[in-house]
């Protein structure tokens, strides 16, 4: 039984194989059963003829059946067999016929045949034969005469002689370019791409024009190969004459690629949260990238040894001790100016890995670049201003914290226009005016140009006296005058809201 099962596999390897080779017929012959007519057995006459049949007695014809339906059998498998692995007939990829192929030989076949494809180069080429091979023709041979077998396998008759199945065939432009430079050096002048640089005079970047070049025309080339392998031709004719060849990096994206970086010059520099703490010049900012044609893109390209010398100097331009908040408060505690604004300490910190991070940031187009520091908080330190004005001894006295900052000489009102005493608050400055006073006899008094009033209690206030100089004596009428500066120092020195003590 065991020699019967090998013959049996023997006949559907040889079906396959036939099935694939195309032969409609029946080539396998059949299997030696060890039951071939003998001397004693003469052969059967006629279509019906069976030359390895034995004539035998009834038991006999019972095995014939027997091996005969193993045949049949077997027949059937390797059919079966053949349908689930070749592709159907009538199929092309990419205008290579792959019908009646495993997917492993259709893929060598589609490889060939691109392989293979001639091209003679016409004109400056001087007939030239370059092979699809020698420029770089490459296709995926094996990923589309897998697609093919799943698509259309033998065994699916309704997938036979279907649609032409689509392949995308590609010339490697390194290989091509160099396959037909040596082929037609003269068609070759090489394009100028467009360039970046910093202009110091102008603090900006600004382009280096293209210019074009002349070369065999590959897309076209490319094109050809397609078209004439899709059609099923093998060769080709196509130009070697110069065509003209665009540079990869034009004007337009030259100066797209300035402008980003004008741009960014805007902004660039060391960020505490939203402060721009440490702005970067563009000057500096330049001599830490250089603008590379990196296989016809514009890239940046960041020394981190430049960027590192300005990161050397950042504590002194980042740290700084705290400064304390000044307030100017009335008795109560309430702020009635900030005379200082506080401002917390800071230390900067870890810049160990910070070159490197800036590098990483500039060759992605950003230059904002945040860094770390410790704060230290700052305090408040209130100042309770209050002004003494002493109508007996003609003396105004400016009190901070309890202490006496500064006294002066006063001329208060006279004894027909005194000045009210009272507890008050500052409530007005004015830089200069004109002030009309009433006198005694009713008649109306104009002075001009009165400098530093500050307002104190309805008409009354402090301010400069240009008209006399008899301070220590009543003068004015309600008013206090004083010398010009003290006037100035008084006005500057008490905030809305300051309280004033008028008293004898």
């Amino acid at each position: 039984m065991t020699d019967l099962i090998s013959a049996q596999d023997a006949k559907t390897e040889k079906l396959t194989e036939a099935i694939a080779s195309g032969d409609q017929q029946n080539p396998v012959a059949p299997a030696d059963s060890g039951d071939a007519p003998t001397d004693s057995q003469p052969p059967r006459s006629g279509d019906q003829q069976l030359a390895w049949a034995p004539i035998e007695p009834a038991p006999k014809k019972k095995r014939l059946g027997l091996w005969i339906g193993l045949g049949v059998g077997a027949l059937a498998l390797g059919t079966a067999a053949a349908s689930m692995i070749l592709i159907a007939p009538g199929t092309t990829v990419a205008g290579i016929p792959v019908g009646w192929l495993t997917p492993g030989a259709a893929a060598d076949t589609i490889q060939a045949h691109v392989a293979d494809a001639e091209v003679t180069l016409t004109g400056a080429g001087g007939d030239t034969v370059l092979t699809g091979a020698d420029l770089g023709a490459e296709i995926d041979a094996t990923a589309l005469a897998d697609a093919a077998f799943a698509e259309r396998p033998l065994w699916n008759v309704t997938a036979w002689m279907g649609e032409p199945v689509a392949g995308e065939i590609t010339l490697d432009p390194a290989t091509a370019e160099a396959a037909l430079r040596e082929a037609v050096p003269s068609s070759f002048e090489d394009a100028v791409d467009a360039g970046v640089v910093f202009d110091a005079a102008g603090g900006g970047y600004a382009i280096t024009p293209s210019a074009t070049g002349t070369a065999v025309d590959l897309d076209g080339l490319t094109a050809a190969i397609v078209d004439t392998i899709a059609d099923g031709g093998t060769s080709l004719e196509f130009s070697g004459d110069p065509a003209e060849a665009a540079p990869a990096i034009t004007d337009e994206d030259a100066t797209a690629f300035a402008t980003s970086l004008n741009t960014m010059l805007g902004s660039i520099g060391f960020y505490i949260g939203e402060e721009r703490t440490v702005p970067v010049d563009a000057a500096t900012a330049s001599t830490w990238i250089s603008v590379v044609d990196d296989g016809g893109e514009l890239s940046v390209v960041a020394d981190e040894a430049s960027i590192q010398a300005t990161i050397d100097a950042l504590p002194a331009a980042v740290d700084r001790a705290p400064v304390n908040a000044t307030n100017i408060v009335d008795s109560a505690g309430k702020i009635l100016r900030t005379e200082a604004e506080g401002v917390s300490g800071r230390a900067i910190g870890d810049t160990s890995a910070l070159a490197s991070d800036v590098a990483t940031k500039l060759e992605a187009g950003e230059g904002i670049f945040p860094i770390e520091v410790t704060e230290t908080p700052f305090e408040s330190v209130n100042l309770v201003r209050k002004i003494d004005v002493d109508l007996g001894s003609q003396t105004a006295t400016l009190i901070e914290n309890g202490a006496v900052v500064r006294s002066w000489a006063i001329s208060s009102g006279k004894s027909a226009t005194p000045t009210d005493t009272g507890n008050f608050r500052v409530y007005a400055h004015v830089r200069e005016q004109t002030m009309k006073s009433r006198e005694p006899d009713g008649s109306i008094t104009e002075t001009p140009n009165v400098p530093w009033v500050t307002y104190f209690n309805g008409d009354e206030g402090f301010h400069g006296t240009y008209w006399h100089n008899d301070f220590g004596n009543p003068r004015s009428h309600g008013c206090v005058n004083m010398p010009i500066d003290v006037a100035r120092y008084v006005y500057e020195w008490s905030p809305v809201g300051l309280e004033v003590a008028v008293h004898y």
